[in-house]
């Protein structure tokens, strides 16, 4: 049996990492094999370039550049963590993937949703999500929580400009429009109730 690859996605501070967290220990109370993973990261190599890519001194990264490292790190992540997983018929929940990129590069970046997409392809192939989380909570709500949360690590792109994130907001708007496997939760709720939205809609796909 093949697993079940869910990912979330959100602007910055949306909540998605306290979301997971609650997903995971329900689904591992039904008995579920639930592996946790984000991106980008999740192993030595991305993680590596997950430091080149989140560190405040390198604002002098080219989006395009930007793209295709969020690219590379992508499908070192899928081939070397995420299929072997989804393989044993994990279900595998993922702190981004590759709608982010279309997002933050695509979208916001202006470098083009579609250009972004192809770059990603040559990545995921056909591995796209089983489901696709979308915490929705305003920029302006997510920046506070940000700031305002201790120990939180804050990175380059915590610090780009309001409107640099009111630009990501909306190109996640646009994406819930364009794919069906993009679902919506409310995510300026309690946790319990996010987290809720979001098992309500896990157990259609399961």
């Amino acid at each position: 049996m093949k697993g079940k690859f869910i990912t979330f996605e959100g602007t910055e501070g949306s909540g998605k990492t306290s979301v997971i967290k609650e997903v995971k220990k329900h689904y591992e109370l039904q008995g579920y094999a639930v592996m946790v993973t984000r991106e980008p990261g999740g192993i030595s190599i991305s993680e590596k370039i997950r430091d080149i890519l989140l560190n405040k001194e390198n604002t002098e990264m080219d989006p395009r550049t930007e793209a295709l490292l969020f690219a590379a790190a992508r499908r070192q992540h899928l081939v070397e963590k995420i299929k072997p997983a989804l393989d044993k018929g994990m279900i595998v929940l993922c702190d981004r993937f590759v709608d982010s990129s279309l997002v933050y590069q695509g979208y916001a970046r202006n470098i083009g949703i579609d250009k972004v997409y192809d770059i990603n392809y040559f990545a995921i192939e056909d591995a796209l999500p089983d489901l696709t989380i979308f915490v929705d909570v305003r920029p302006e709500v997510g920046l506070k929580r940000v700031f305002q949360t201790p120990n939180r690590e804050v990175n380059r792109l915590d610090l780009e400009n309001m409107d640099f994130h009111k630009l990501i907001y909306r190109g996640y708007l646009e994406l819930a429009k364009k794919y069906d496997r993009i679902k919506k939760v409310n995510g300026e709720q309690k946790i319990e109730e996010v987290a809720k939205e979001a098992i309500n809609l896990i157990d259609k796909i399961l």
